[in-house]
């Protein structure tokens, strides 16, 4: 892609600058040939194929060299038939029958699957990542909402016995994890659950120094624990060896290799209806092109198997990097596709599922956010690779309430796995544009005069139905809007009712669209101005710095702009051959966040201005993403 190329060359320029990346400099990478180490009190974090990060701590440093896609395809198989319809188990102690079922008609019985995650998965504790305790209703949730399977994920780490030389799961967690899972099997979801932070936290075979006999050893003890606690369920029960595990070299791809060879060995040796249980192997860190790479199944494998892997791509738009805010070029879609494709290509007689996707509703713009849904639902549809989505408890579910906070893009995912064409609002996808539009939104700017608002649409097809407003109330077509053949126009009289020079900033009203077929779309109508700060803190080094903002409209920070006053960058000044909307930003989570009432930039951040030692300008950029509607703060340390 011509990113990379740019990106490439512009940390060529770089090297021989130090002998060490600074704090939150780039330290590897594909193609990178600048510094490999960092500073002091900072390690080298791998972050995608093409970037490793200086960050806080003394964590292994790890490389992100990429090597050279294989394209063989492998000839192991991954089904099993049974002459029975049901079976009773032989060993194991269990009662009842399991219906075999062979690993192709398992993923394709999967549907649309939804992600318990920062649940069970969350340390150290179930509760402390964001969600309550699991009850039984937030399965309601997800069989009302028509999803078929919930895939589980497990922490052990914090719950095992490490005086044990047996490494013993304690028993009340391990019952718990069968209670959750015994409420998704009585809905009659399939379901699938893992050893998942492990990966990172004991059986990191990246680690510098890791003791690779002792990690086989102790995940042997940790599968068998499971797998015997869970022997008698039904074949709707998959497991999935291990969620992630790092791996940047052929060599530890040959390790999780290995890891995939104790897990179905030792799953098997549990007994019960464990030998019939469809299991899910893994490649390196679960990413395609590692997958394809390094790959390879287990010998000695009766049981029908399915291989899965996650996809967060391009990261710089999924995780708010860089400014990244756009996406749905034919480039971004063709991008896409080829690397769904090159994975089906490398295993085209093996089930599929794709584990793990999102792109967060916390921080992306939700026009490109759906672009991303449905292409990303089209291509996967045609690849017959079956789809879970990525649920933090923070991006759709609200476990407490029930709510679906994008249904949007869980309606254009199942209607899109239907085979419906979906009907979407289009937005710039132009990396060299100057602002971004979206037909997500109708907006008018305090003081300004309301008009008639044309919204350009993708009716892929179809045709626009009917408008609702949040309170129900159905809009009339040729009075309150009209359409053409890629564009609906909101008419003056209607948005009137909300909008006017003098009206209140903020969201006034949320339109549902309905089409002829596919997914309905929402259109938000928003009086906005200026964001203005209520208050400057003086920062403290050492914490975070945390300023009260009036939003005044969507309260959505699209991007910030670090660059001292002299014009050098505070972060990753590659980022100049990158396009206008995307220069000297840095990245959400990592180095700024926000939410409804403050703009926040990390302790992090802070240390690096400090090392910097020049003064930094922090333009925060809004929705509309336009020239004018942004707000700056200039930070000395």
């Amino acid at each position: 892609m011509k990113r990379n190329v740019a990106v490439a060359f512009a940390v060529a320029l770089w090297q021989g600058v130090a002998a060490q990346s600074p704090a939150y400099g780039q330290c590897g990478g594909n193609n990178w040939t600048g510094p490999t180490t960092c500073v002091s009190g900072y390690y080298c974090q791998f972050q995608n194929e093409w970037y490793s990060q200086c960050v806080p701590g003394t964590g292994s440093t790890t490389s992100s060299t990429r090597t050279t896609l294989s394209t063989s395809t492998t000839s192991a198989t991954s089904t099993r038939t049974s002459s029975q319809p049901g079976t009773t188990s032989t060993s194991g102690a269990c009662t009842g029958t399991f219906t075999p079922v062979s690993a192709s008609s398992y993923v394709a019985s999967l549907g649309v699957g939804w992600n318990l995650g920062n649940s069970l998965d969350a340390t150290p504790n179930e509760d402390s990542w964001n969600n309550p305790p699991v009850v039984e209703g937030v399965f309601d949730y997800v069989v009302s909402e028509g999803f078929k399977t919930v895939r589980i994920p497990v922490t052990y780490t914090h719950h095992l016995d490490s005086e044990s030389p047996n490494w013993t799961i304690n028993a009340n967690w391990l019952q718990r994890v069968e209670n959750v899972i015994d409420m998704a099997l009585a809905r009659n979801l399939y379901v699938i659950t893992n050893l998942h932070h492990d990966s990172w936290e004991w059986a990191d075979v990246t680690a510098s120094g890791a003791d690779i006999t002792a990690i086989q050893s102790r995940f042997k003890a940790v599968w068998t624990q499971v797998a015997t606690k869970l022997r008698c369920k039904s074949s709707r029960l998959s497991f999935e060896a291990i969620n992630e595990p790092p791996a940047t070299t052929a060599a530890h791809g040959a390790l999780i290799n290995q890891f995939n060879q104790i897990f179905n060995d030792a799953v098997v040796a549990t007994g019960g209806f464990n030998p019939q249980r469809v299991l899910q192997f893994v490649g390196g860190g679960m990413d395609g092109t590692k997958t394809t790479q390094w790959f390879q199944a287990p010998s000695g494998v009766n049981n029908p198997w399915a291989l899965q892997f996650h996809y967060y791509s391009p990261y710089d738009f999924v995780f708010g990097a860089w400014g990244k805010t756009i996406w749905g070029s034919t480039d971004d879609k063709t991008t896409m596709t080829n690397e769904f494709s090159i994975v089906r290509n490398n295993f085209t007689n093996i089930p599929l599922i794709l584990g793990e996707f999102d792109v967060s509703v916390v921080h992306t713009e939700p026009a490109a956010r759906w672009k991303w849904f449905d292409h990303l639902a089209t291509t996967i549809k045609s690849l017959s690779i079956a789809p879970i989505v990525w649920d933090n408890g923070l991006d759709h579910l609200d476990r407490n309430t029930g709510i679906w906070r994008d249904p949007v893009s869980i309606a254009i995912l199942k209607a899109a796995l239907a085979g419906q064409k979906n009907s979407l609002p289009d937005s710039t996808t132009d990396a060299s544009a100057t602002t971004q539009s979206s037909s997500a939104f109708i907006w008018n700017k305090v003081g300004s005069e309301v008009a008639d608002y044309k919204l350009p649409w993708l009716f892929n097809g179809n045709t626009l139905t009917g408008v609702k407003t949040n309170s129900g109330k159905a809009l009339s077509s040729g009075v309150d809007y009209t359409t053409a053949s890629d564009s609906i126009t909101f008419t003056k009289s209607f948005l009137s009712q909300y909008l006017g020079p003098s009206v209140s900033t903020g969201s006034k009203a949320n339109l549902t669209l309905t089409f002829s077929a596919g997914a309905f779309s929402n259109v938000e109508i928003i009086q906005w101005n200026t964001p203005a700060f209520l208050s400057t803190p003086s920062p403290v080094l050492g914490q975070d710095l945390s300023i009260p903002i009036n939003y005044n409209g969507l309260k959505l920070v699209a991007a910030v702009r670090a660059k001292a006053t002299d014009g050098t960058y505070l972060f990753d000044d590659w980022t100049q051959w990158l396009g206008p909307l995307q220069q000297a930003r840095i990245t959400y989570n990592g180095q700024f966040f926000f939410d409804g009432a403050q703009v926040v930039l990390k302790d992090a951040t802070l240390q690096a201005v400090k090392s910097l030692g020049k003064p930094v300008e922090f333009l925060f950029e809004f929705y509309p993403r336009v020239d004018g509607n942004s707000i700056s703060y200039t930070l000395t340390l």
